[in-house]
Parts: structure tokens; sequence; C-alpha cells
């Protein structure tokens, strides 16, 4: 069942949103070379405390951490670990929940870990740019399949896949909520999206195949190529969207 929010939802929403995307920027300036995952995990989980929210990844569905870390072939859920220490050359993505009186944001960045190639680079660059066409014309009244298919027709152009197996999904109350949004599709499809949805359009895109091997927690490309992930939680508005995860880099563009 969608959840349409209300005004005092929405705001909570927002303050949650805000939490969310604070400890990716605090937690952004600790990626380098030599620095655990584990450690990683303890600066974004006393952030999000700190503000008053809670951890939503924390126990949800067991999982052990405040944080997903993803190293290279490693497409999400990666778990936080002391002996897991970062090495100059890989990239991470940094997948980040914060509840807040009842509310969740959720939100994912992948960063390189010192100096990368430039494929790397290209990967994470487009998946970014995956997220921002995924939302550029979204609106009250646009189509589900519009952000699949906007986010599978970029990527493409570059030779790399939108993974099939996972995606999106509406957020609030629950982590996952309805809908449940695919990273590929096709545009014109799919329910009507309403006024005050909430939505994480969360864009994984490998560099090859699209294929992925789950077990456990543990989600890798079935090729053992790299991946990356770019996730905001956003509003849906009559006129557009607002983004309520803004990072940042995104409030220096005062981009919504």
């Amino acid at each position: 069942m969608i959840s349409i929010k209300t005004e005092k939802e929405i705001e909570l929403m927002r303050v949650a949103g805000k939490i969310t995307a604070g400890a990716l920027d605090e937690v952004s300036k600790y990626i380098k070379p030599g620095i655990s995952t584990q450690s990683l995990d303890k600066i974004a989980k006393e952030y999000i405390i700190s503000r008053g929210a809670k951890p939503t990844f924390l126990h949800y569905d067991g999982f052990p951490n405040s944080i997903c870390t993803s190293i290279d072939d490693v497409v999400v859920h990666g778990i936080p670990k002391k002996d897991v220490i970062l090495k100059e050359g890989q990239i991470i993505g940094i997948d980040v929940g914060a509840k807040y009186q009842g509310y969740t944001g959720d939100a994912a960045r992948t960063f390189a870990v010192g100096k990368i190639d430039d494929e790397k680079q290209k990967l994470i660059d487009v998946t970014k740019e995956c997220f921002f066409r995924s939302i550029k014309n979204l609106k009250a009244g646009s189509r589900l399949g519009d952000i699949g298919f906007a986010i599978e027709s970029y990527a493409n152009k570059f030779g790399f896949e939108p993974v099939h197996e996972m995606g999106g999904h509406g957020v609030g109350k629950n982590l996952h909520e309805d809908p449940y949004i695919p990273n590929f599709g096709v545009a014109g499809t799919g329910i009507k999206l309403q006024e005050n949805m909430t939505l994480a359009i969360e864009p994984m895109i490998n560099m090859g195949t699209y294929e992925i091997r789950v077990n456990g927690w543990d989600c890798r490309t079935a090729d053992g190529l790299p991946s990356a992930h770019y996730e905001n939680t956003v509003l849906i508005k009559k006129d557009g969207v607002e983004i309520l995860t803004k990072t940042a880099d995104l409030e220096a563009n005062n981009l919504e």
C-alpha cells in the first residue's frame, strides 16, 4: 500500500533527511586509504545519535551495523568490519539511514578512496547523473516507469548496466514501503506518482553485466567488475521533486 504523507509527516521526513545527509557528509571527511569500514560506521552512528535520531539500518532484518560500506564489486549491503581497511584506488558506496520521531531518510553516495582510475570515476559520475536524469521531469502525474527508463537509457550510453534484481522504494515510517522502483523500465508505464509520495530513488550501476550474486548480505557483481550507488529520498510535488537528503555539495549548488 502506497503512503501519501501529511504535511506534518513531511516536516519530520525533512528532519530525518537532513540528518541522513549530514551523516554522509561527516563520513565522507574520513574516507581515505588506511581507515577501517568499522571506523566509518562508528562515525556515522555517533553523528546520527548526536542529532536525536536513530540509525535506521542498525538491526534492520538483522543487519549488524549503522551503515553499509560496499567496496568495488560489492553492489550494496557491505558490512563494516574492523579488518576491512580501505586501499588506494578503491571505490566505496556508503548507504545511510536516520530515523527521526518515527520517520526515516535514506541516501547513498559512492566515493573514491584516494586516486582512482578514469573508468571508476566515470562510473561514479554516470551513476550520479542517472539519479538526476531520473528526477529531471518527475512530478505528480509522472509514471513510475519514467524513473527506470531515464536511469537505464543514460547508463547504457556508457556501456554500463543498472542492477535488475534490486531497486528503489517508497520510504517513510518504514525503510521499505511501496512502490518498488526498478532501475530500468519503459517510459509512460507503471503507476501514476501522486503529490506527497516520498521515494528513495537509487541507481545501482554496474561497469559490466547487470547480473549479481547474493549470499546472505553479501551482494556482488557476477563478473567482479565495480558497481556504484547513488541515492536520495525525494518528495513528489505538484510541479517537481524536493530532495530531502541534500548533502553539502547539493546544498552548495542549490539543487532541489
